[in-house]
Protein backbone atom coordinates (compact mmCIF):
# COMPACT_ATOMS: atom_id res chain seq x y z
CA UNK A 1 0.00 0.00 0.00
CA UNK A 2 1.13 3.64 -0.62
CA UNK A 3 2.00 5.92 1.82
CA UNK A 4 -0.39 7.96 0.69
CA UNK A 5 -2.82 6.06 0.32
CA UNK A 6 -2.53 5.25 4.23
CA UNK A 7 -2.70 9.13 5.06
CA UNK A 8 -6.22 8.88 3.34
CA UNK A 9 -7.49 5.84 5.16
CA UNK A 10 -6.29 7.38 8.55
CA UNK A 11 -8.03 10.36 7.30
CA UNK A 12 -11.47 9.08 8.00
CA UNK A 13 -10.62 7.75 11.28
CA UNK A 14 -9.38 10.86 12.33
CA UNK A 15 -11.83 13.40 10.10
CA UNK A 16 -14.84 11.47 11.28
CA UNK A 17 -14.02 11.61 15.25
CA UNK A 18 -12.83 15.32 14.40
CA UNK A 19 -15.86 16.19 12.67
CA UNK A 20 -17.91 14.30 15.91
CA UNK A 21 -16.07 16.77 18.46
CA UNK A 22 -16.66 19.60 15.92
CA UNK A 23 -20.39 19.17 16.02
CA UNK A 24 -20.93 18.07 19.55
CA UNK A 25 -21.34 21.58 21.18
CA UNK A 26 -23.64 22.48 18.28
CA UNK A 27 -26.05 19.45 18.45
CA UNK A 28 -29.79 20.44 18.95
CA UNK A 29 -28.23 24.08 18.51
CA UNK A 30 -30.11 25.95 15.34
CA UNK A 31 -27.97 26.95 12.21
CA UNK A 32 -25.47 29.64 12.49
CA UNK A 33 -25.20 32.90 10.76
CA UNK A 34 -22.75 32.42 7.72
CA UNK A 35 -20.22 35.45 9.56
CA UNK A 36 -20.51 33.85 12.89
CA UNK A 37 -19.44 29.89 12.54
CA UNK A 38 -17.87 28.08 14.72
CA UNK A 39 -14.34 26.95 13.41
CA UNK A 40 -12.73 25.96 17.03
CA UNK A 41 -13.33 22.82 19.40
CA UNK A 42 -15.84 24.04 22.13
CA UNK A 43 -17.16 22.44 25.47
CA UNK A 44 -20.74 21.01 25.51
CA UNK A 45 -22.38 18.39 27.34
CA UNK A 46 -18.32 17.23 27.59
CA UNK A 47 -15.27 18.77 27.28
CA UNK A 48 -13.89 20.57 24.08
CA UNK A 49 -12.63 18.19 21.48
CA UNK A 50 -14.14 15.30 22.56
CA UNK A 51 -16.37 12.52 20.49
CA UNK A 52 -19.71 11.03 21.16
CA UNK A 53 -21.20 7.90 20.59
CA UNK A 54 -21.10 8.46 17.06
CA UNK A 55 -17.44 7.71 17.16
CA UNK A 56 -17.98 5.22 20.24
CA UNK A 57 -19.76 2.99 18.12
CA UNK A 58 -17.71 3.27 15.45
CA UNK A 59 -14.94 1.94 17.39
CA UNK A 60 -17.08 -0.94 18.68
CA UNK A 61 -17.56 -2.03 14.91
CA UNK A 62 -13.95 -1.54 14.59
CA UNK A 63 -12.92 -4.04 17.47
CA UNK A 64 -15.52 -6.47 16.17
CA UNK A 65 -13.80 -6.15 12.97
CA UNK A 66 -10.50 -6.72 14.08
CA UNK A 67 -11.85 -9.63 15.54
CA UNK A 68 -13.41 -11.25 13.03
CA UNK A 69 -13.73 -10.89 9.25
CA UNK A 70 -16.30 -10.60 7.45
CA UNK A 71 -18.08 -9.69 10.12
CA UNK A 72 -20.46 -10.88 12.61
CA UNK A 73 -23.83 -9.47 13.17
CA UNK A 74 -23.75 -11.38 16.39
CA UNK A 75 -20.10 -10.13 17.56
CA UNK A 76 -21.37 -6.63 16.67
CA UNK A 77 -24.47 -6.65 18.73
CA UNK A 78 -22.95 -7.70 21.81
CA UNK A 79 -20.35 -5.34 21.60
CA UNK A 80 -22.87 -2.41 21.48
CA UNK A 81 -24.49 -3.74 24.22
CA UNK A 82 -21.51 -4.28 26.27
CA UNK A 83 -21.31 -0.24 25.47
CA UNK A 84 -24.50 0.70 26.55
CA UNK A 85 -24.46 -1.19 29.39
CA UNK A 86 -21.71 1.31 30.51
CA UNK A 87 -23.83 4.19 30.63
CA UNK A 88 -23.11 6.39 27.25
CA UNK A 89 -24.34 9.94 27.76
CA UNK A 90 -26.22 10.30 24.94
CA UNK A 91 -27.28 7.21 22.71
CA UNK A 92 -30.11 7.06 20.04
CA UNK A 93 -33.73 6.20 21.32
CA UNK A 94 -34.29 3.43 18.58
CA UNK A 95 -30.62 2.14 19.00
CA UNK A 96 -30.98 2.19 22.85
CA UNK A 97 -34.86 0.13 22.02
CA UNK A 98 -32.91 -2.50 20.25
CA UNK A 99 -29.98 -2.85 22.33
CA UNK A 100 -31.71 -3.14 25.57
CA UNK A 101 -34.09 -6.49 23.90
CA UNK A 102 -31.02 -7.65 23.41
CA UNK A 103 -29.47 -7.45 26.54
CA UNK A 104 -32.49 -9.19 28.01
CA UNK A 105 -31.94 -12.18 25.71
CA UNK A 106 -33.17 -11.73 22.01
CA UNK A 107 -31.66 -12.65 19.21
CA UNK A 108 -30.54 -9.54 17.58
CA UNK A 109 -32.43 -10.02 14.26
CA UNK A 110 -35.38 -10.55 16.43
CA UNK A 111 -34.91 -7.47 18.64
CA UNK A 112 -34.53 -5.09 16.02
CA UNK A 113 -37.48 -6.19 13.98
CA UNK A 114 -39.54 -5.73 16.73
CA UNK A 115 -38.37 -1.91 17.48
CA UNK A 116 -38.86 -1.64 13.54
CA UNK A 117 -42.44 -2.69 13.45
CA UNK A 118 -43.73 -0.39 16.06
CA UNK A 119 -42.43 2.37 13.62
CA UNK A 120 -41.84 0.67 10.10
CA UNK A 121 -40.93 4.46 8.43
CA UNK A 122 -38.34 5.22 10.81
CA UNK A 123 -34.89 5.90 8.73
CA UNK A 124 -32.56 7.48 11.12
CA UNK A 125 -29.12 7.89 10.69
CA UNK A 126 -27.86 6.16 13.62
CA UNK A 127 -26.24 3.44 11.71
CA UNK A 128 -24.43 5.60 9.07
CA UNK A 129 -22.89 7.88 11.84
CA UNK A 130 -21.06 4.70 12.68
CA UNK A 131 -20.28 2.56 9.62
CA UNK A 132 -16.96 4.16 8.13
CA UNK A 133 -14.83 1.31 10.01
CA UNK A 134 -16.24 -1.18 7.26
CA UNK A 135 -14.65 1.20 4.06
CA UNK A 136 -11.02 1.00 6.09
CA UNK A 137 -11.79 -2.73 6.66
CA UNK A 138 -12.28 -3.19 3.00
CA UNK A 139 -10.19 -0.50 1.13
CA UNK A 140 -9.90 -2.58 -1.60
CA UNK A 141 -12.78 -5.12 -2.12
CA UNK A 142 -15.74 -3.10 -3.27
CA UNK A 143 -17.89 -5.69 -2.87
CA UNK A 144 -17.21 -7.58 0.82
CA UNK A 145 -17.18 -3.68 1.78
CA UNK A 146 -20.99 -3.23 0.49
CA UNK A 147 -22.25 -6.38 2.40
CA UNK A 148 -20.73 -5.97 5.35
CA UNK A 149 -21.88 -1.93 5.31
CA UNK A 150 -25.41 -3.19 5.25
CA UNK A 151 -25.11 -5.82 7.44
CA UNK A 152 -23.66 -3.40 9.89
CA UNK A 153 -26.73 -1.62 9.41
CA UNK A 154 -29.31 -4.02 9.95
CA UNK A 155 -27.92 -4.87 13.77
CA UNK A 156 -30.22 -1.55 14.62
CA UNK A 157 -31.05 0.33 11.40
CA UNK A 158 -33.01 -2.57 8.93
CA UNK A 159 -34.50 0.48 6.71
CA UNK A 160 -33.77 -0.38 3.56
CA UNK A 161 -32.65 3.65 3.14
CA UNK A 162 -30.36 3.04 6.02
CA UNK A 163 -28.48 0.17 4.68
CA UNK A 164 -28.62 1.83 1.10
CA UNK A 165 -27.20 5.48 3.28
CA UNK A 166 -24.39 3.21 5.11
CA UNK A 167 -23.38 1.05 1.55
CA UNK A 168 -23.07 4.72 -0.15
CA UNK A 169 -20.95 6.68 2.64
CA UNK A 170 -18.62 3.62 2.52
CA UNK A 171 -18.63 3.34 -1.41
CA UNK A 172 -17.68 6.84 -1.68
CA UNK A 173 -15.05 6.37 0.93
CA UNK A 174 -13.89 3.61 -1.43
CA UNK A 175 -13.66 5.77 -4.83
CA UNK A 176 -12.05 8.89 -2.53
CA UNK A 177 -9.64 6.32 -1.55
CA UNK A 178 -8.83 5.33 -4.91
CA UNK A 179 -8.26 8.62 -6.27
CA UNK A 180 -11.35 9.95 -7.50
CA UNK A 181 -12.85 13.25 -7.79
CA UNK A 182 -15.82 13.91 -4.80
CA UNK A 183 -17.84 14.34 -7.55
CA UNK A 184 -17.93 11.19 -9.40
CA UNK A 185 -17.29 9.08 -6.07
CA UNK A 186 -20.55 10.37 -5.06
CA UNK A 187 -22.11 9.47 -8.85
CA UNK A 188 -20.07 6.47 -8.69
CA UNK A 189 -21.38 5.08 -5.21
CA UNK A 190 -24.93 5.98 -5.26
CA UNK A 191 -24.80 3.30 -8.23
CA UNK A 192 -22.33 0.95 -6.38
CA UNK A 193 -24.99 1.22 -3.57
CA UNK A 194 -28.66 0.50 -5.32
CA UNK A 195 -29.90 3.95 -3.21
CA UNK A 196 -33.45 3.84 -3.22
CA UNK A 197 -35.02 6.47 -6.17
CA UNK A 198 -36.49 8.98 -3.00
CA UNK A 199 -32.73 9.09 -1.34
CA UNK A 200 -30.99 9.40 -4.56
CA UNK A 201 -32.65 12.15 -5.40
CA UNK A 202 -31.88 14.11 -2.17
CA UNK A 203 -28.48 13.20 -3.01
CA UNK A 204 -28.22 14.49 -6.26
CA UNK A 205 -29.98 17.84 -5.45
CA UNK A 206 -27.73 18.24 -2.64
CA UNK A 207 -24.74 20.73 -3.97
CA UNK A 208 -27.65 22.63 -5.49
CA UNK A 209 -29.32 23.52 -2.09
CA UNK A 210 -29.11 26.80 -0.35
CA UNK A 211 -27.86 26.58 3.38
CA UNK A 212 -30.81 27.33 4.81
CA UNK A 213 -32.81 24.73 3.32
CA UNK A 214 -30.98 21.95 5.13
CA UNK A 215 -32.64 20.52 8.36
CA UNK A 216 -29.88 18.50 9.10
CA UNK A 217 -31.95 16.15 11.27
CA UNK A 218 -31.80 12.78 12.62
CA UNK A 219 -33.46 11.46 9.45
CA UNK A 220 -31.12 9.77 7.34
CA UNK A 221 -32.12 11.65 4.13
CA UNK A 222 -31.35 15.02 6.14
CA UNK A 223 -28.03 13.67 7.25
CA UNK A 224 -26.84 12.29 3.78
CA UNK A 225 -28.18 16.12 1.86
CA UNK A 226 -26.22 17.68 4.29
CA UNK A 227 -22.97 15.58 4.39
CA UNK A 228 -22.97 15.79 0.15
CA UNK A 229 -23.92 19.47 -0.08
CA UNK A 230 -20.50 20.26 2.46
CA UNK A 231 -18.46 17.84 0.50
CA UNK A 232 -19.01 18.78 -2.87
CA UNK A 233 -19.35 22.87 -2.48
CA UNK A 234 -16.16 22.98 -0.34
CA UNK A 235 -12.60 22.53 -1.47
CA UNK A 236 -10.73 21.77 1.51
CA UNK A 237 -11.62 18.93 4.82
CA UNK A 238 -11.90 22.44 7.11
CA UNK A 239 -14.33 24.27 5.05
CA UNK A 240 -16.54 20.86 4.52
CA UNK A 241 -16.86 20.39 8.13
CA UNK A 242 -16.91 23.49 9.54
CA UNK A 243 -20.44 24.20 6.69
CA UNK A 244 -21.47 21.21 7.73
CA UNK A 245 -21.62 21.68 11.53
CA UNK A 246 -22.72 24.71 11.73
CA UNK A 247 -26.25 23.84 10.32
CA UNK A 248 -26.70 23.25 13.91
CA UNK A 249 -29.36 19.83 14.92
CA UNK A 250 -27.71 16.65 14.24
CA UNK A 251 -25.00 18.64 14.06
CA UNK A 252 -22.57 15.82 15.59
CA UNK A 253 -23.29 13.01 13.24
CA UNK A 254 -23.59 15.28 10.21
CA UNK A 255 -19.97 16.41 11.37
CA UNK A 256 -18.81 12.67 11.69
CA UNK A 257 -20.04 11.70 8.19
CA UNK A 258 -18.79 14.47 6.10
CA UNK A 259 -15.30 14.01 8.24
CA UNK A 260 -14.69 10.56 7.33
CA UNK A 261 -15.66 11.58 3.98
CA UNK A 262 -13.85 14.62 3.90
CA UNK A 263 -10.75 12.79 5.20
CA UNK A 264 -10.62 10.01 2.55
CA UNK A 265 -10.81 12.99 -0.05
CA UNK A 266 -8.08 15.56 1.31
CA UNK A 267 -6.09 13.00 4.11
CA UNK A 268 -4.94 13.12 7.21
CA UNK A 269 -2.12 15.90 6.51
CA UNK A 270 -4.66 18.07 5.49
CA UNK A 271 -7.00 18.15 9.17
CA UNK A 272 -5.95 21.01 11.15
CA UNK A 273 -3.19 20.09 13.58
CA UNK A 274 -4.75 22.13 16.05
CA UNK A 275 -7.79 19.97 16.28
CA UNK A 276 -5.80 16.79 15.71
CA UNK A 277 -4.04 18.11 19.24
CA UNK A 278 -7.12 18.37 20.88
CA UNK A 279 -9.10 15.45 20.10
CA UNK A 280 -9.41 12.66 22.35
CA UNK A 281 -12.09 9.95 24.02
CA UNK A 282 -12.89 7.65 26.21
CA UNK A 283 -13.67 3.80 24.49
CA UNK A 284 -14.44 1.61 25.86
CA UNK A 285 -16.12 3.78 28.14
CA UNK A 286 -15.56 3.77 32.44
CA UNK A 287 -12.24 1.93 31.18
CA UNK A 288 -9.71 4.66 31.75
CA UNK A 289 -8.70 4.20 28.22
CA UNK A 290 -8.22 7.57 26.09
CA UNK A 291 -8.11 7.79 21.88
CA UNK A 292 -6.15 10.49 20.86
CA UNK A 293 -5.33 11.10 17.23
CA UNK A 294 -2.38 9.01 17.31
CA UNK A 295 -4.56 5.60 18.31
CA UNK A 296 -7.04 6.63 15.33
CA UNK A 297 -4.34 6.01 13.32
CA UNK A 298 -3.19 3.25 14.54
CA UNK A 299 -6.32 1.77 14.23
CA UNK A 300 -7.17 2.83 10.46
CA UNK A 301 -3.97 0.88 10.17
CA UNK A 302 -4.82 -2.09 11.70
CA UNK A 303 -7.81 -1.81 9.78
CA UNK A 304 -6.63 -1.50 6.16
CA UNK A 305 -3.77 -4.09 6.91
CA UNK A 306 -4.91 -7.19 7.55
Amino acid sequence: MQLETMNHIAGVAVGAAIGDALGMPLEFGPARPVDQLVREMLPGRIPAGSFTDDTEMALALAESLLAQRPLDPEDLAQRFVAWLAAGPPDVGIHTAAVLRRIASGEPWETAVAAVQAHNPASAGNGSVMRCWPVALAWWDDLERLLQDSVLQSRVTHPHPECNAGCAFVNAAIYHLLHNVTPEDAVARALDDADVPTPLRTVIESAPGKDRRDLPSSGWVHHTLESVVWGLLTTHTFEEAVVNVVNLGNDADTAGTVVGALAGAAYGLDAIPQRWRTILRGEFPLRSGRVWRTADLVTLAEQLASR
